[in-house]
């Protein structure tokens, strides 16, 4: 049997799916204003000290508003209530949004590698910089090993995969940042191939991560269960209801950074229908106010204890539940 849902009245619940929209809010501004800043001063500098790796961390640094815009678009969508099309909600945006992200990440890490590639393949070409180039990559790495730290306490607070996604691409500009600078130093030092194996090397690394992001993703769409420590603290919860008497064949589904449980509840044959229904609902209730579960379909299986009398009639609903 599936109930509507409840008021969400726990200490989390009314204001969880808010907290998260505007922490997600505030902190890509943030992300937004950073990124714009620095996508100016590192392709002017780039330009001005002749560091095609400054000019090519400004591009990657562009690339992140456009991440930062896909994470505001996910989140007003995925605040939408539900209707008739989506009856569970649009918190699959989220999920969705985390694939665009993987997927950005993976070609923008490609794209480094091309890069790197052509200036291994043609390392005369690879001009001396001016000293402004290292300063100017100093501060951008500052700038957003500052900016990953942040995201990420955020997205931790608020549990939610697409800031933490988001985060983490941050994380990767600043790893892009430091190669830069490594490879400005070995410029400056008399050695310019160091540039392009740097870049090369990140480039992987940037790439790796945006296909663990996207392929995560990718599941998370595809009704992949939560993992398994979080299915048996559903489970407790469910088997210390009042009246429930066993708990079996628990499923789980990711709805977001949500979650949509089935389970079957095991009570006493000999109770009415009307005491049946009531325990699970109040099995629902406590599972929805203790976790962060979006909808939990129950279906009522009759157990009888070895040791009852069959004959005895049902206790009153109150009694069952007390």
């Amino acid at each position: 049997m599936q109930f509507s849902p409840l008021p969400d009245d726990d200490e989390d619940g009314p204001g969880l799916a808010e907290d998260r929209a505007r922490a997600a809010s505030r902190s890509t501004w943030v992300s937004v204003i950073v990124n714009l800043v620095l996508t100016t001063v590192q392709i002017v500098a780039g330009v001005l000290s002749k560091s095609q790796g400054l000019i090519a961390d400004g591009i990657h640094s562009l690339s992140d508003l456009v991440a930062d815009f896909v994470v505001l678009l996910a989140s007003h969508h995925s605040r939408k209530d539900a209707d008739e099309d989506h009856p569970y909600g649009h918190q699959r945006f989220e999920n969705a949004a985390s694939l665009v992200l993987g997927a950005l990440l993976l070609a923008v890490g490609l794209g480094m590698v091309w890069s790197a590639i052509l200036k291994l393949e043609n390392p005369d070409e690879i001009a001396p910089v001016a000293p402004l180039a290292l300063w100017v990559a100093g501060l951008a790495l500052l700038a957003k090993e500052g900016l990953f730290r942040y995201m990420l306490a955020v997205a931790k607070r608020v549990k939610s995969s697409m800031l933490v996604a988001n985060a983490w691409h941050a994380r990767s500009d600043a790893a892009s940042s430091l190669v830069v600078g490594l490879g400005i130093v070995g410029n400056l030092a008399g050695y310019p191939l160091l540039d392009p194996i740097a870049a090369l090397i990140v480039g992987f690394l940037v790439a790796r991560m945006g296909w663990e992001f996207g392929w995560d993703a990718l599941h998370d769409l595809m009704d992949r269960a939560v993992d398994d420590s979080e299915v048996e603290a559903i489970r407790e919860t469910l088997a210390g209801t009042p009246g429930v008497s066993g708990v079996h064949d628990i499923r789980t589904r990711k709805m977001g950074d949500m979650i949509v449980v089935d389970a079957h509840l095991e009570v006493e044959a000999t109770l009415s229908v009307e005491a049946g229904h009531d325990i699970a609902v109040e099995a629902r209730r406590r599972v929805m106010q203790r976790h962060r579960v979006l909808n939990l379909m129950t279906h009522v299986d009759p157990w009888r204890r070895p040791d009852l009398d069959h004959a005895v009639p049902p206790p009153p609903v109150a009694a069952a539940l007390r």
